[in-house]
């Protein structure tokens, strides 16, 4: 018989990962800079990755380019194809028990921006 923590090692595993990009997503560009009168505004959105739980054992690259993802593919869900970015936060968690320093580390990321739909895909 298999040691039960097997059954959970793949599901371990894919928390490590970015969350997928979509087809839709992949044509949506983000940007911090306006995007002119050509564009139509679509609504805002946000797109994160990352908890308290499991964000402490994923790396942060992984939890940068989740959220990116994240954002994108909502902001394609809309129709849009531009995000202005507005907000990055990114969420730590940690202990101090006082005897030894204690630690912090990065366990999400949060992205919100305004959707766009440009033509020729950008400003």
């Amino acid at each position: 018989m298999r040691p039960v923590w097997l059954l959970f090692l793949p599901a371990a595993l894919a928390a490590c990962a970015p969350l997928a990009l979509s087809s839709a997503g992949r044509e949506v560009r983000v940007v911090t800079t306006d995007p002119g009168a050509a564009c139509r505004y679509l609504g805002d959105v946000t797109g994160s990755q990352g908890n308290f739980l499991t964000g402490g054992f994923i790396p942060d690259t992984s939890l940068e380019t989740g959220a990116r993802h994240d954002l994108k593919n909502r902001a394609a869900a809309l129709g849009g194809n531009l995000v202005v970015l507005l907000t990055q936060r990114a969420a730590q968690s940690g202990s101090f028990d006082g005897t030894d320093g204690g630690f912090l580390r990065q366990t999400g990321v949060t992205l919100t921006g305004s959707v766009y739909r440009c033509p020729g895909n950008g400003a």
